[in-house]
């Protein structure tokens, strides 16, 4: 641990520096510079207070579970262990699907008998197999406990316009069906030690194209089915899970569910806040769309709930892969054309970096990671939607490849903790990306994000000391300031 030291040699602060590079630095402590630079110093405002954090973390999807429970007992629990542990990600916030989504291993739901409509047949026993046990040893390993935030994809096909497990509109005739259907759920998993701390209304509920599990709403439809059913069944139970709405992409859209959800007082009541994800954009994480939505409601939650590196195939033991240009979403292909300059090729540890940063510093209150293991293919997926996980397994060989992904979603995870609050700062480095939060155990953490190919020296200011570092080139670092 190195001291903190300023012009006046004061050793009133504890700093401790870990970065990980392009270069093959994994979280590893760095020393502060032992001499002063002429520059502008980054200025730290605690004082200046924004959002509290709920977490950060990851996705428990069927994939991900099978996987883990196809490896030994020993890699299994060092994956859980990586992402649970105080001595590693220490994750806080996480999500898993209600029913079955592209990263299950078939369609299903809890209630398959048509018009069930008092659910007597409704069952859980589908993730008995491997998604209960899997959360349940995480629960075991995580000192301070995790949030779990459930979606569905979809309501059973008998409930749907279409009958399908694709796309369709739950009909009014069960909507108080369904709004049951969320109570059974919470239920179930409260029956089998696990808390479900939200649920969002419906994934992405612009739907997908029809290319796997999906059920369209508009917001006018959302809002009547919370408003009227969702929101008072929740009321009348006692429960006190978060009810999040929208969980689609950050851009025009979004702004319009908000004026949606928000202008609406009767359904405005219910809502706890608004889910997003980041498929709009390689690039772009849509900062004036999010103040909107904080403008609007600064009092509710803005959860960004899924992000991955979608329409490609993980590259294994590659790590020179993910630290370069050249991953392409599904924008490549299929944006339309006045929507394509949002697609460009990227750098895969420069996108969830920038991501994450861009979120805290407008307004987000927790992001949530997708998958948080897959295959060497980037599945199991019946959809075929190959996508990447920072953790990879190869359950044949029974190895695991953990890539840079991981250690970037690690310096936020570990060292951000829930009940922190974003607090203010000056950064005249155009070239580097910052945030900067406060614990509830009032360590200051600082987020810098240094995507040039050049190693940059700057320093930081915080209450009347400044501290001088080095960050390599493409190479992000956490900053932990702590009083003596």
């Amino acid at each position: 641990m190195a001291l903190m030291s300023s012009c006046q040699q004061s050793q009133a602060l504890q700093v401790q520096v870990f970065e990980t590079s392009a270069s093959g630095n994994q979280l590893k402590a760095i020393e502060l510079l032992n001499h002063a630079l002429d520059t502008q110093p980054i200025v730290i405002q605690p004082e200046v207070q924004f959002q509290s954090i709920e977490g950060f973390g990851g996705a428990f999807t069927e994939a991900t579970a099978h996987l883990l429970m196809q490896m030994s007992e020993e890699k299994r629990k060092l994956i859980l262990e990586a992402y649970f542990s105080e001595q590693g990600s220490n994750y806080s916030l996480t999500r898993t699907h209600i029913n079955s989504c592209d990263f299950s291993l078939r369609n299903y739901a809890y209630a398959m008998v048509d018009k069930d409509t008092n659910l007597e047949h409704f069952s859980i026993e589908e993730d008995l197999t491997d998604l209960i046990p899997i959360v349940k040893e995480a629960l075991e390993i995580s000192k301070e406990d995790f949030k779990i935030l459930s979606s569905p994809w979809t309501a059973p096909p008998w409930m749907k316009d279409n009958k399908d497990w694709k796309g369709g509109k739950l009909l009014p005739e069960y909507y108080k069906t369904w709004a049951l259907y969320f109570i059974k759920y919470i239920e179930a998993y409260q029956n089998q030690g696990i808390p479900i701390w939200g649920i969002t209304v419906e994934n992405e509920p612009l739907g997908n194209d029809n290319n796997w599990e999906s059920m369209i709403f508009s917001p006018e439809e959302m809002n009547d089915f919370v408003k009227s059913y969702l929101g008072p069944k929740l009321k009348s139970t006692g429960l006190k899970t978060k009810l999040l709405g929208y969980d689609q992409n950050r851009d025009e859209e979004l702004k319009q569910w908000a004026d949606a959800m928000y202008n609406d007082a009767d359904a405005r009541a219910y809502y706890d806040g608004i889910a997003v994800h980041w498929y709009a954009s390689t690039y772009d994480y849509f900062p004036e769309a999010l103040q909107y939505v904080n403008s609007k409601a600064p009092e509710k939650l803005i959860i960004q709930t899924e992000a991955c590196i979608d329409a490609e195939m993980p590259r294994w033991k590659d790590d020179n892969w993910y630290w370069n240009k050249g991953a392409r979403d599904w924008g490549w292909t299929w944006a339309p054309e006045n929507k394509k300059h949002l697609h460009p090729e990227y750098v895969p540890v420069f996108r969830y970096a920038g991501d994450i940063i861009g979120c805290l510093n407008n307004q987000v209150n927790g992001w949530i990671d997708w998958n948080m293991v897959l295959d060497k293919q980037g599945g199991p997926n019946w959809a075929k939607n190959w996508c990447v996980a920072p953790v990879i397994v190869d359950t044949a060989s029974d190895e695991v490849y953990i890539t840079p992904l991981y250690y970037i979603m690690t310096h936020f995870s570990k060292f951000i903790r829930p009940g922190a609050v974003r607090i203010g700062f000056e950064n005249p480095y155009p070239e580097i990306q910052f945030t900067a939060v406060k614990n509830q155990n009032g360590s200051i953490v600082a987020v810098v994000f240094n995507p040039s190919d050049l190693k940059k020296e700057l320093s930081i200011a915080l209450n009347k000391e400044t501290v001088a570092l080095a960050i390599g080139p493409k190479a992000i670092q956490t900053i932990v300031f702590k009083e003596q």
